[in-house]
């Protein structure tokens, strides 16, 4: 296919090349009217012969939008976030948009910065992937463009955020676990990093010790353990768990990546999975089946949640009130898991 583009070809010249009006072209490329088929495959065929491309900055002088759709997520890289991000690419290639996207990295000052960054170049519709500005600040950005807030419930803005129900998947994974014979079961979280902003994390904790305070058991605060959302945290959890000295049968992690990091410690102590202890993650990234043995989770529907950020853009883009469903978690069972 050639790719160069003729700057200086006119829809004048394309529609005395189709032989149509000039009209007859303007409502083809824009789709805003039906056109005979003959007249549209001729004016498409005048389009490519003559390598003509819409002067997109001049279009979007005239109409007053970028065409672009601003994305802030969170650690390029992370699988769940960019199983968020997969969809959103998805869903937009079926509209006339185009993503912009920008990483907060957890971090405050970096996400502003990104969010500044994006409404300078006059994105038509925000998506906000987790992170940690504030309900406030989220609140003041949604007066002024089109927003959603991916994988977070935020309080303040009801009818802008798409989530998990992170505290029933929690739930069913402890009790899961309990069924399974566990009583002395290990709760690795990462709630210190921002209980607010974090909000699926903390939702998890407290599945967790519903499931427990259910069946009459008290909560004990030797069986949880903080880490950071990392592989490494969840190496360093087991060791400090270990160090405690108060003994334990399974571990449910608050996501895939801190359950592959208590894998690597139990198998360096010589401490079986499953035969000595159960592991339970949250996520269900691509590599929970490959883990060995495969990994127990709790699946979060990633991809689902990106597309569906996309089509309540557009919705509100039209003036619609959004769609925003709240998206159930399935607990996968592997081979992590043994009755104790």
């Amino acid at each position: 296919m050639n790719l160069e583009v003729n700057e200086k070809v006119t829809i004048t010249d394309i529609a005395d090349k189709a032989n149509v009006s000039a009209s007859t072209v303007s409502r083809v490329l824009r789709g805003s009217a039906k056109v005979a088929e003959a007249k549209q495959q001729a004016v498409m065929r005048a389009v490519e012969e003559l390598q003509y491309r819409p002067n997109i900055f001049a279009k979007s002088l005239a109409s007053g939008q970028s065409m672009t759709i601003g994305v802030i997520t969170q650690n390029f890289g992370s699988p769940f976030y960019d199983g968020i991000l997969q969809g959103i690419l998805l869903a937009l290639e079926k509209t006339e948009y185009w993503p912009l996207f920008a990483d907060g990295r957890w971090q405050p000052d970096v996400e502003e910065r990104a969010l500044y960054q994006l409404l300078d170049r006059r994105v038509d519709g925000l998506i906000v992937i987790g992170g940690q500005l504030s309900e406030e600040r989220l609140q003041e950005v949604a007066r002024y463009v089109p927003l959603i807030v991916a994988a977070r419930n935020t309080p303040l803005l009801p009818n802008n955020c798409l989530y998990v129900k992170n505290f029933e998947g929690a739930y069913n994974a402890t009790r899961y676990l309990m069924d399974m014979g566990h009583r002395d079961i290990v709760h690795i979280t990462a709630s210190h990093i921002n209980p607010v902003a974090i909000d699926d994390v903390h939702q998890r904790r407290r599945g967790y010790e519903q499931a427990l305070m259910d069946v009459g058991w008290e909560v004990d605060p030797r069986l949880i353990v903080e880490g950071n959302l990392q592989q490494q945290s969840g190496v360093l959890a087991i060791e400090m768990l270990l160090g405690r000295g108060r003994p334990f049968s399974a571990i449910f992690a608050a996501n895939d990546q801190m359950a592959f990091g208590a894998r690597l410690a139990l198998y360096r102590r010589g401490i079986r999975v499953p035969e000595d202890v159960s592991l339970v993650g949250f996520d269900d990234e691509t590599f929970a089946p490959y883990m060995v043995p495969p990994l127990t989770t709790v699946r979060q529907p990633d991809m689902e949640i990106g597309q569906a950020a996309v089509t309540a853009i557009m919705q509100m883009l039209e003036k619609k009130t959004p769609d925003l469903p709240l998206f159930e978690t399935e607990l996968i069972v592997r081979e992590s898991v043994t009755r104790h």
